[in-house]
């Protein structure tokens, strides 16, 4: 009876046992998220997106507008940080307004919105001039440097809209 108990024992350990090391199906899955994430030593970068072109229908950035980019900026480190510069070659020129200090331990909040009743640091980014179209759907890259860190490419995609999509007259999705 105990050598039964023992030889299961040891089945179910070493069935336990195979799966250790292993790559699961969880290791490589990203956060339900639209905006992009990117990493350059102990910065960073979370729901980085250009904001919904709420402007012009069908939704798009024309070619010569402006784009507001959203991110977080988090500084994960003992040591304070700057963004220093932000470059895109979609863009002509890219501004940088606002906070650009990012204190060890802390967020920098990048959109046309301050956030929380300024219980944040605040800046904004804005790639002007854009080069090409730009829909939903459709990323830009943008190189993000900082004074410690160094620099990072983010691939921007263009945020989803906020509102449900609504069928035009005429293009129900009955098939009529």
């Amino acid at each position: 009876m105990l050598g039964s108990a023992v030889l299961g024992l040891g089945t179910a350990l070493l069935v336990a046992g195979c799966g250790a090391g292993q790559i699961t199906q969880t290791d490589t899955q990203a956060a339900a998220i639209n905006g992009a994430s990117a990493e350059v030593k102990d910065i960073a970068i979370r729901n980085a997106e250009l904001a919904y072109p709420e402007d012009v229908q069908p939704a798009a950035y024309l070619e010569g507008s402006d784009a507001e980019v959203l991110m977080s900026i988090v500084n994960r480190s003992g040591r304070n940080d700057e963004l220093v510069s932000v470059s895109s070659d979609a863009a002509t020129n890219v501004s940088v307004q606002g906070d650009r200090a990012v204190p060890a331990g802390t967020a920098l909040a990048i959109g046309p919105n301050e956030p929380g009743a300024g219980k944040q640091l605040h800046g904004e980014i804005v790639l002007e001039g854009l080069k090409r179209e730009i829909r939903p759907g459709q990323t830009v890259i943008a190189t993000l440097t900082f004074r410690d860190a160094g620099p990072v490419d983010v691939e921007l995609p263009v945020m989803a809209p906020s509102e449900p999509r609504v069928a035009e007259e005429g293009h129900g999705e009955g098939g009529h």
